[in-house]
């Protein structure tokens, strides 16, 4: 196989830089800097070039988002990091039993922030030298499910970070009513069926403590 030319390779790298950037902005900051057309554009260009030159196409491209498999049967995949779930606390009893753990925990006092939770779907992502390896579900905490091609979808995760670190990232996965009435209008341009939007009652005040 013919070597890639230098200014073929500079070329590739700058657009992933250029592609990274205005992803980030439109998906994680809603502040795009550039028109879809222009975006389109800058993702045909990169695609032309890894098709010519196999070698440039790496698994943390942003080429490999576009027509990705989204699988329905999934691998399991064993967490480096157990994941422990929360406890609820409904009583003012159950508050001041998790103080008490927290206190003999840190033996000392403690202040608290509360915040309103977004219950979403858990994802842990595990990054090797900077590049995302697997995605997955939290399953029963020590097992979960491998949803590494369907993560890949998701514009604001990043395939590549800035730093070439290993690391464990826990979070939620949710979408936002702007989001979801976005993805309902392409549906609707398309002909498919509408997603159904759900009614949730609020539940009982609780307080969810992380189990120590």
């Amino acid at each position: 196989m013919s070597k890639v030319p230098k200014n073929i390779t500079e070329r590739t790298k700058k657009l992933r830089e250029t592609i990274g950037r205005h992803a980030q902005l439109y998906h994680t900051f809603d502040r795009p800097e550039i028109s879809d057309e222009a975006y389109d554009a800058l993702i045909r260009e990169l695609e032309l070039l890894e098709s010519q030159y196999p070698p440039l196409a790496t698994p943390d491209s942003p080429t490999r988002r576009v027509g990705a498999e989204v699988l329905e049967k999934f691998e399991k995949v064993a967490h480096a990091v157990p994941q422990w779930s929360f406890n609820d606390a409904f009583s003012e009893d159950d508050i001041r039993a998790f103080d008490e753990r927290v206190k003999r925990g840190l033996k000392s006092s403690s202040e608290y922030i509360a915040e309103l939770k977004i219950d979403g779907l858990k994802i842990v992502l595990t990054y090797e030298n900077g590049v995302l390896k697997t995605a997955a579900t939290r399953g029963d905490g020590r097992v979960g499910e491998d949803v590494t091609n369907n993560i890949r979808t998701i514009k604001s995760i990043p395939l590549k970070l800035e730093r070439r670190v290993g690391i464990i990232v826990e979070g939620e996965i949710w979408m936002s009513k702007r989001v979801f009435n976005r993805l309902n209008e392409e549906r609707k341009r398309k002909g498919e069926e509408l997603l159904p939007i759900l009614v949730i009652l609020p539940p009982a005040p609780f307080v969810s403590s992380i189990r120590l």
